[in-house]
């Protein structure tokens, strides 16, 4: 049976992992930012706690200039690089699991060749912890280029805390924005 504090704890592992990867991209100089459930789960919790809603692992965009770097800070720390089915991810030293992986995803390229965009590169924001974080018009982009059926329901969280505001709309290119309106209309 799932309980209150088996929730808890899976919230505080995912937010450890995180805390770890911050810190060992920090400790050697290398810009980052969190995206996908977890960006937007930081967002809402911000707007509106109670429509949070959980991911179950960690994405981060980074420069893939870096990548030589991020490796070697990974073999400092507590992860392990690994490129498994064309995915490059970080995971536990002690428990090499891909699902319970940091996903590294690099800034200014497509995550998929059939993806519409890149992912975007603007300035994160910095939560109260320092964590770096996508802004919410990157991670809209994202979500709505991606638009599997979690991306919409991220979509619909943003929006449904006023996160997605005119000005994000308008810098939608005009299939997202179409996608946009697609998502809202199931609502």
């Amino acid at each position: 049976m799932l309980t209150a504090a088996a929730y808890d704890i899976h919230v505080e592992q995912l937010l450890e992992k995180m805390r770890r990867f911050h810190a060992t991209l920090t400790a050697v100089g290398i810009p980052y930012r969190i995206i996908g459930g977890l960006a937007v789960f930081i967002h809402v919790f911000e707007k509106d706690p109670l429509r949070a809603r959980l991911t179950n692992d960690v994405d981060a965009a980074l420069d893939r200039s870096d990548l030589p770097r991020i490796k070697a800070a990974a073999e400092m720390a507590e992860f392990r690089f690994r490129h498994v089915a064309g995915i490059d991810m970080l995971v536990d030293k002690e428990k090499p699991q891909a699902r319970s992986a940091v996903r590294l995803v690099f800034v200014n390229e497509k995550v998929r060749t059939e993806y519409l965009e890149p992912v975007p590169a603007s300035e994160p924001v910095r939560t109260k912890e320092g964590i770096l974080i996508a802004p919410v018009a990157d991670l809209v982009r994202m979500k709505l280029t991606s638009f599997r059926l979690k991306d919409k329901v991220h979509i619909q969280d943003l929006d449904g805390v006023g996160l997605i505001t005119p000005e994000i709309e308008k810098s939608l290119s005009e299939p997202l924005r179409q996608r946009l309106a697609e998502v809202r209309a199931t609502e």
